[in-house]
């Protein structure tokens, strides 16, 4: 996690908490015309167990308004930005090692910051956690990550086994999912991502 990351999420956090819900990881896009806060939320666990319901579009508007406002008085952010909420959906993001420990035996698509072994992406099976390093399995091998040289990882799910598998007659690009509504602090032409709350 860059410096810029941790400073953001280290203001955030705590106001994310006071809403009942906890606060994964922070996407910071610098870009020319204006970079992008992303940040996804969960319902927080009670007591280490599975949440008890699923982010909602009201989750992420109440958390787009009070992060809004926070934003605004600490200004942490040089310049314009968009401040996006969103849940973190089925294909849900990974940035720590205790997010990778909760989904052992489960697939993921990972892009490194430097590359191991020839590789910059691969698609695995989350083996095991050893303190700050993670463990896949690749191509019948055991690929060995450090968690401070994974850029980006996200779950890959099981569409089949959710049930959601596409068929014959509905085309693959449409995965079943609702659109989720926008809210925020400066208007964006990027529509919500389809199956999962979010608000900009």
């Amino acid at each position: 996690m860059s410096e810029k990351h941790s400073e953001i999420a280290e203001l955030l956090g705590p106001t994310v908490e006071s809403l009942g819900l906890e606060l994964l990881g922070i996407e910071y896009l610098p870009a020319p015309g204006g970079a992008t806060v992303r940040l996804y939320i969960d319902v927080a666990a009670a007591d280490g167990g599975q949440p008890e319901r699923t982010v909602t579009i009201e989750d992420c508007e109440a958390v787009s308004r009070e992060v809004s406002a926070q934003l605004d008085v600490a200004d942490p952010i040089s310049g314009n930005y968009t401040l996006e909420v969103s849940s973190p959906g089925l294909d849900r993001p990974l940035f720590t090692p205790a997010h990778f420990a909760r989904f052992l035996g489960e697939q993921a698509k990972v892009g490194l910051k430097l590359p191991q072994d020839g590789r910059r992406r691969l698609q695995a099976t989350i083996l095991r956690v050893d303190g700050n390093t993670v463990v896949f399995g690749l191509d019948g091998a055991e690929f060995v990550v450090a968690a401070d040289n994974i850029d980006k990882a996200r779950l890959v799910p099981d569409w089949a086994a959710l049930g959601m598998a596409p068929t014959k007659n509905s085309p693959s690009k449409d995965k079943p999912g609702n659109k989720g509504g926008s809210t925020g602090k400066q208007s964006s032409n990027k529509p919500a991502a389809g199956g999962k709350p979010h608000a900009e």
